[in-house]
């Protein structure tokens, strides 16, 4: 069994791997990359000169190609020591056309050119948008950069390699001064214990010069110990949630936030929703008076406590009550069905079944919304800020309707297979009665191959149904995957598309596992029986 499971382990990361690799070929060379400024309410503000920048800044963003501007590549030669800082302006300046350039100056552009050339970059040089009466409009003043597009095998190599991301105190750039850089192992955690006078007992891990201020930590939300020395990266969001981790835009929580008195780092004793154990490193952002009022270093960045569940959660309530709703109802019916063949049980089931498999899933759905709305008086659409239970009624029906009609066919199927089987008709000759041969062997066959697809149920159950929760507006995993494929948000689809992949590899891995404890003749050993 255990060389089995390895060797299927292995079966699907490749698979998951070859996925990954489809959608990233999809995205990346056949859609049109222009595509990604569909939702930037930022693009329509830029004019000029300065909209090209801004487009390949954010060409660089979604991970298209490399950018680098004249004025980085100055800041790396003041940096490394070839180049003093009294002469950074004046050989940063760029000319409104290349014959205004000084003589320094074009030096410098020259090196530039040569240098990135030679990597295979291509560096463009836009001249100042000039007005009429000879000033340079807004947005237009003259620039310089290079560009390389990224190979598709690069950019899958770098996203498998940096998926998993371990912290260290050398995270922040070795040239920052912030202190000593350690971690620090403290058995009352300073968010548990602000004014320093209790006495909470809550072990915790911190450091500095770490990307996450907290390592390790206790409280009161489950699992109720949390660490952050190893974290999941499945890429950045642009648009849906932009700036966010892919990982922490599924499992972060919704709703409205949730307030309390919280005492900050400084001291301070404010009335906010600061879940101050998620604080991570942000250069220079004690700059600004709010984080200077909290906090006492860089550790600003941190998520908020709200009063919903996260899209991963929504998805897993309402798919796991589904799940339910489709065994207890799908295989009693079945069975039923198989039971008493050509009754009138088996010819209504044998309707709803042909009807959930010819009509579109998107037509029944609508139909059932409108049932659910109109006559039972329903929820239609999903609100996290309503405590009425209700309006999980129509997403979750909606979501086991199909299940239960696949459930009653492969039941009743599998049960008159059973029926006809040679087995049987022994156990008739041997005396015994029709509801022990049922029950006791009929059942328990059919059964086995029913098993196989429970883990998958389950397991899916996480990642949402696409259909049904965009027309109920359930924000949960699957309507994520309609708002990044709308808004073209390129990490997302990777992130969300991997996160199937893995699923469905464990999924399968799992059934076959339940289908050998079941049923005993069935074997993975490689050992001749």
């Amino acid at each position: 069994m255990g060389k089995y499971i390895f060797k299927r382990l292995l079966h699907g990361l490749f698979s998951v791997v070859c996925v990954v690799l489809i959608v990233m070929v999809l995205i990346y060379s056949l859609l049109d990359r222009n595509k990604i400024f569909a939702g930037d309410p930022n693009y329509n503000h830029t004019v000029s000169n300065n909209r090209v920048t801004y487009e390949q800044s954010r060409f660089e963003a979604f991970g298209y190609l490399d950018y680098v501007p004249y004025a980085d590549y100055i800041n790396s030669l003041v940096k490394s020591g070839e180049l003093t800082d009294d002469h950074r302006v004046s050989v940063a300046k760029i000319g409104n056309t290349p014959e205004n350039d000084s003589e320094l100056a074009a030096e410098y552009i020259k090196k530039f050119t040569d240098y990135y050339e030679s990597m295979g970059y291509t560096v463009t040089r836009l001249n100042a948008d000039l007005k009429r009466n000879g000033q340079i409009r807004d947005g237009g003043q003259p620039v310089l950069f290079a560009t390389r597009d990224i190979p598709l095998y690069m950019r899958a190599i770098t996203y498998f390699t940096k998926m998993f991301q371990f912290d260290n105190i050398h995270y922040v750039p070795d040239d920052v001064d912030i202190g000593e850089r350690k971690l620090t192992f403290t058995l009352y955690d300073p968010v548990r214990n602000p004014t320093g006078t209790e006495k909470v007992f809550s072990p915790a891990i911190m450091g500095n010069g770490t990307k996450h201020k907290y390592l390790l930590y206790f409280d009161s939300r489950f699992p109720f110990i949390h660490q952050n020395f190893l974290t999941l990266n499945l890429g950045e969001s642009y648009t849906v949630n932009r700036g966010v981790d892919v990982f922490t835009t599924m499992t972060e929580t919704q709703g409205s936030y949730i307030l309390s008195t919280m005492t900050f780092p400084t001291g301070n004793v404010l009335d906010r929703a600061d879940d101050l154990h998620t604080a991570t490193y942000v250069p220079n952002s004690l700059t600004t008076d709010i984080n200077r009022q909290r906090f006492v270093d860089d550790y600003t960045n941190v998520l908020t406590f709200k009063d919903g569940m996260s899209k991963i959660g929504y998805s897993f309530v309402i798919g796991i009550f589904s799940v339910i709703m489709a065994y207890v109802l799908g295989l009693p019916i079945g069975l039923l069905m198989a039971r008493f063949k050509e009754g009138v049980l088996d010819k209504v089931g044998t309707v709803y079944i042909m009807f959930i498999i010819a009509v579109p899933s998107l037509a029944y759905i609508f139909l059932f919304k409108a049932i659910g709305g109109s006559v039972f008086h329903l929820p239609t659409l999903f609100n996290m800020d309503s405590d009425d239970k209700l309006m999980y009624i129509l997403p979750i029906v909606s979501l086991a309707l199909p299940s239960i009609a696949n459930l009653m066919k492969w039941m009743r199927r599998y049960m008159i297979d059973q029926m006809n089987s040679d087995y049987v008709k022994f156990a008739r000759s041997g005396g015994l009665s029709e509801m022990e041969i049922f029950t006791k062997h009929i059942w328990k066959n059919a059964l086995i191959p029913i098993v196989h697809g429970v883990p998958a149920s389950v397991i899916f159950a996480m990642t949402g149904a696409i259909i049904t929760e965009r027309i109920y507006s359930v924000p949960g995993a699957g309507n994520l995957l309609t708002q990044a494929i709308n808004k073209y948000d390129n990490g997302v689809i990777v992130g969300v598309t991997l996160f199937y992949a893995v699923l469905s590899v464990v999924s399968i891995i799992l059934g076959d596992v339940f289908m050998s404890m079941v049923d005993p003749r069935i074997s993975f050993s490689d050992k001749a029986r």
